[in-house]
C-alpha cells in the first residue's frame, strides 16, 4: 500500500501519490484545491501523472505525508513543513 508491490503498481503506491501531491504545494492550499488540481486532466502531462485515484486514496497519501512530517495543517491550509 505504501510501497509498490506485486499487486500494486508503482503509480498507485501512496509514496508516489504523496510525492505527486507535494509538487502542487509550492504555496499552502486547501484540501479541496489540492484534490481538484490533482484530478485536472491536462493532456500534455498524461505520461508523467499517475493514473486517476479515488478521494480516499488521496486522503491516505495526505495522512502518510503528515505522519512523515512532510506537510502540516495551518489555518485550514495544507502546507509543506519547513525543514
Amino acid at each position: 500500500m505504501i510501497l509498490p508491490s506485486k499487486h500494486l503498481p508503482q503509480d498507485r503506491a501512496l509514496l508516489t501519490v504523496g510525492g505527486h501531491v507535494l509538487t502542487f504545494l509550492a504555496h499552502p492550499k486547501t484540501v479541496s484545491a489540492l484534490w481538484e488540481e490533482l484530478n485536472r486532466q491536462d493532456q500534455g502531462l498524461v505520461a508523467i501523472r499517475p493514473r486517476r485515484i479515488t478521494y480516499d486514496w488521496f486522503v491516505l497519501a495526505l495522512d502518510l505525508l503528515y505522519s512523515l512530517g512532510t506537510i502540516e495543517l495551518e489555518n485550514g491550509l495544507v502546507a509543506r513543513r519547513e525543514a
